[in-house]
């Protein structure tokens, strides 16, 4: 039993070994074994050395709990669950920034689902998404997007993508307050 365990055990090393040497060979694609190894041109140093490094604040994106689910009711039906066409749902939000010296452009994306209700006729919808930026208690981006899905009879999934969101840019960019709310806009907001 423990000379079989030894010779899986070797045939293992061997066979990581000759894979590990494998990969070295593939990364050595040169016959002279210092082409990799020159100094960089002055020229090409410089503007390595001019490139600022801008490391700053990207904010975070949380969800609006007033507005997390949007329902929509066929014509007199508000709140009747018989009466429901569709329901829609953001989730799994991410964001991306870019900054220069005034202006923080965050790229907002987030996995949204629609859901049939009883009443549902397939077809595109538009779903009202509010996008806003708060500084504490402060507002200071704010913008509905209407965006258009497909209701099918099982329903089905959706990315959201708004990638124009600008802010001011602080030095070190955005305060550690900063948050962007995604969500829907319901009626009794506006």
């Amino acid at each position: 039993m423990l000379r079989g365990l030894s010779s899986v055990v070797g045939t293992v090393a061997r066979s990581l070994l000759s894979v590990s040497f494998l990969a070295v060979l593939a990364g050595c694609n040169s016959s002279s074994p210092t082409s990799g190894l020159t100094e960089a041109a002055p020229a090409a140093e410089a503007q390595v050395a001019a490139a600022p490094v801008v490391q700053a604040f990207c904010p975070p994106v949380v969800m609006r709990e007033e507005g997390a689910v949007h329902r929509a009711y066929a014509r007199g039906g508000q709140d009747n669950p018989e009466k429901l066409m569709y329901q829609a749902s953001l989730a799994e939000a991410t964001r991306q920034c870019t900054a220069n010296e005034t202006t923080m452009t965050i790229n907002v994306v987030a996995q949204g689902r629609v859901v049939a209700g009883p009443v549902a006729t397939p077809g595109q919808v538009s779903l009202p998404v509010l996008v806003e930026v708060v500084d504490g208690e402060d507002v200071i981006y704010s913008q509905k997007v209407s965006f258009p899905v497909e209701v099918t009879t099982g329903g089905n999934q959706f990315i959201f993508s708004k990638a124009d969101v600008q802010i001011p840019n602080a030095q070190g960019g955005a305060s550690r307050f900063t948050r962007v709310r995604l969500g829907f806009e319901t009626a009794a907001k506006r």
